[in-house]
């Protein structure tokens, strides 16, 4: 069961899941990502690094990137409907260079009185292996 495109917090119910984002992890989007950061850690830009010194099967998407994509799920299912309060999220497993990943979201609880919406988010690979789970808040605009 889907949430509408953007949520009305009269219409939302525990059980419900956010429109799900894909992403394809390549090198370009990788390098500008930690180049931004100012991350330097060779497992995000040299191959024969990440593999022989580290033991990677390839190059490492930077676990923040991870936690944007998150932060995205969220923020565009809300438009400007709401604001997200507050997300936490973990980075359990590794994400690489080739993988496709997706972002999921499913409304965990709803307070009709406050307008704030408690939703379990999280990232998986294409094997369905949940990659970085975690928790968001975002209050809707009554």
């Amino acid at each position: 069961m889907s949430t509408p495109a953007h949520p009305d917090i009269a219409s939302l119910a525990p059980g419900q899941t956010l429109p799900e984002r894909e992403f394809h992890a390549d090198t370009v989007h990788l390098f500008q990502y930690n180049a931004v950061l100012w991350n330097s850690h060779r497992i995000h830009f040299d191959y024969p690094y990440a593999r022989e010194a580290e033991g990677y099967p390839g190059l490492v998407m930077a676990g923040p990137q991870l936690g944007d994509w998150l932060h995205q799920c969220v923020t565009d299912w809300l438009g400007s409907r709401g604001r997200l309060r507050s997300m936490a999220y973990s980075n359990r497993r590794a994400a690489y260079v080739g993988d496709t990943l997706r972002s999921t979201g499913t409304v965990q609880s709803v307070n009709t009185e406050t307008g704030e919406v408690t939703i379990a988010v999280s990232i998986v690979n294409q094997n369905g292996e949940v990659l970085a789970p975690g928790t968001a808040v975002a209050v809707l605009h009554t």
